[in-house]
C-alpha cells in the first residue's frame, strides 16, 4: 500500500482510532439505552433528543472504522474489544433522567478527548483525510456536550 504515509505511521493513526470507534460505540450504546428507558417530565425532549444522537452517532461509528480500513488495518468491532479500547464506562443500572444528562455530557467529553488524542499521530503523517474526520468529530461532540448541559442549568 502506497498512499504516501507510511505503514508505522498508519498503524499508530489506526490505534488511536481503534480508540475513537470504541468510545464512540459505546456512546452510543449508552445514548440509545437511555433513550429506550428514559423516564420523568422531560421524557418527550429527551427520547427524541437522545434518538437523534444515537442515530448520528450509528453512521460516525461507520465513518471512522472505515477510515480504518482505509489504512489498512482491520477495525475492531467485538464488545470484548470495544471494552479493553474505551475510555467510557457503561451504565450498570437506569439513572434518573438528569443523571442520563451528565452522563452523556462526560462521554461526549471524553470522546473529544479520545479525538484530540490521535491528533499529534496524524499531523505527524500529514494525514489531511484523519484530521478532517478528527475534526468533524470534535466539532459534534463539542456542541452536543454542549447542548445537553444546557438541560442541567437551573
Amino acid at each position: 500500500m502506497d498512499i504516501g504515509i507510511n505503514e508505522k505511521d498508519r498503524k499508530k493513526i489506526a490505534e488511536g482510532l481503534s480508540h475513537l470507534l470504541a468510545d464512540t460505540y459505546t456512546l452510543y450504546l449508552k445514548t440509545h439505552y437511555f433513550h429506550w428507558n428514559v423516564t420523568g417530565p422531560m421524557f418527550n425532549t429527551l427520547h427524541l433528543m437522545f434518538e437523534t444522537q444515537y442515530n448520528e452517532l450509528a453512521l460516525a461509528v461507520d465513518a471512522v472504522a472505515e477510515r480504518i480500513r482505509s489504512l489498512d488495518f482491520y477495525a475492531p468491532g467485538t464488545y470484548k474489544e470495544f471494552i479493553r479500547l474505551a475510555s467510557i464506562e457503561e451504565s450498570d443500572s437506569v439513572p434518573k433522567a438528569q443523571d442520563m444528562i451528565k452522563e452523556l455530557v462526560a462521554g461526549h467529553e471524553a470522546v473529544c478527548r479520545t479525538a484530540r488524542s490521535v491528533f499529534p499521530a496524524v499531523e505527524k503523517a500529514a494525514d489531511e483525510a484523519s484530521a478532517d474526520l478528527l475534526t468533524q468529530r470534535l466539532q459534534i461532540h463539542e456542541k452536543t456536550a454542549w447542548m445537553l448541559r444546557s438541560l442541567l442549568e437551573k
